[in-house]
């Protein structure tokens, strides 16, 4: 099975990046995926759904043998998250496959 590993920069795609790990999971791969800079907690419509609705989809994700990151204390006390070094990070990389930056938003070329 192949390992892939979501790296997710940007606050604005931080929940599709969790729930596409899962999907690959669901799929027979080992995914990870790693929230880079950003307080999920900025996110949250109503916390204490988006508590419950992430959670239980980093609880699947895990179930299947993958894991989610992160490097904000914050989100591994919220959200039960992973709490990783960018240098622990680093070693997690190079076990992986694939590395997919996730959301990295491009600068308008208007």
């Amino acid at each position: 099975m192949s390992k892939v590993f979501f790296l997710m920069p940007s606050k604005e795609y931080v929940l599709d990046g969790i729930r596409s790990a899962l999907g690959l999971a669901v799929e027979n791969m080992y995914a990870y995926g790693c929230v880079m800079y950003n307080d999920m907690t900025e996110l949250a419509v109503n916390e204490k759904d988006m508590k419950e609705y992430h959670m239980e989809n980093v609880e699947w994700l895990r179930d299947m043998e993958g894991d989610c990151y992160t490097l904000p204390e914050c989100n591994a006390e919220n959200y039960g998250l992973t709490q990783t070094s960018l240098e622990e990070l680093g070693q997690k990389l190079r076990e992986m496959e694939y590395i997919i930056p996730y959301g990295i938003m491009r600068a308008d070329k208007s």
